[in-house]
């Protein structure tokens, strides 16, 4: 099997609209790009059809390595729809690289992903459970699948949320996410297992908790906020904290998240 390339264009960019392509820009002279280039043909060869290899010869095609800012070799890019997705350079050792490609080339399933992040806008978390649960189950390692289904199963069965993040360690894309989860849910068993303590607050809290399980998150901000101005240490400053843990699950960009935030800040200060 040969990884070879004299045809960027059809091999990399056209190729990489069907499957990631990882290309390795080496040269003969070059010493680690030697120890390198075996390790990634075996994880190619290993794939599984997730991603394929390309080498491509800096010496023999000096253009691409300048288009590319090619400086020092070995260098690795990994290309998807035409455009370099990530990359490194040097040679790696082989479980270092092998944890790289897990966490950067991109699910097969990346468009039914992006099908269940519009159903989770729209509210349709039933939906969103349907397409998520397969490729969870295909793809266990897949963090970005696991966070999405908690999402959709947090209000409904916040016990399995947990579970379905459990894997999802500090390092990865997707902690963020699963550590919201996690201090929602366990705000939700709080306020199941027993009453919160007596204080003026203390309805406000618990409706804000119950409008964060229904994921009326908007009220559910309105409310917390509100507690944290009258009594931010109430519940263990559950209020803020669970403010915090709703625009993390949302994402800085979304516009609930920066609509309330300046309104956090100000409670809070």
């Amino acid at each position: 099997m040969t990884f070879d390339t004299d045809d960027f264009e059809s091999d990399v960019i056209a190729r990489s609209y069907e499957i990631p392509v990882l290309v390795d820009f080496w040269a003969e002279w070059c010493g680690p790009c030697k120890v390198l280039g075996p390790v990634l043909e075996r994880l190619a060869q290993r794939s599984e059809g997730q991603w394929t290899l390309a080498k491509l010869d800096t010496d023999r095609h000096p253009a691409i390595a300048a288009q590319y800012g090619i400086r020092s070799i070995p260098n690795v890019k990994l290309f998807v729809d035409g455009q370099v997705s990530n990359e490194f350079v040097g040679a790696l050792p082989e479980r270092t690289i092998a944890e790289w490609l897990q966490r950067a080339v991109p699910s097969k399933y990346r468009a039914q992903l992006d099908g269940a992040k519009l159903l989770l806008l729209e509210d349709k978390a039933g939906r969103a459970r349907e397409i998520l649960q397969p490729i969870v189950a295909a793809e266990p390692d897949n963090d970005e699948a696991a966070a999405l289904l908690a999402q959709a199963l947090f209000d409904s069965d916040p016990q399995q949320a947990l579970l379905t993040v459990e894997p999802i360690r500090l390092g990865s894309d997707y902690h963020e996410v699963a550590d919201a989860i996690r201090t929602l849910v366990g705000a939700f068993a709080r306020i199941d297992d027993s009453p919160p303590p007596k204080d003026p607050v203390r309805d406000a809290y618990v409706k804000a908790v119950a409008d964060a399980r229904s994921r009326d998150f908007q009220a559910a901000l309105s409310g917390f906020i509100e507690v944290v101005r009258k009594n931010r240490r109430y519940d263990d400053d559950g209020a803020r904290k669970a403010c915090i843990a709703i625009f993390k699950l949302l994402g800085e960009d979304h516009h609930t998240t920066k609509q309330f935030r300046p309104l956090l800040s100000n409670a809070l200060y």
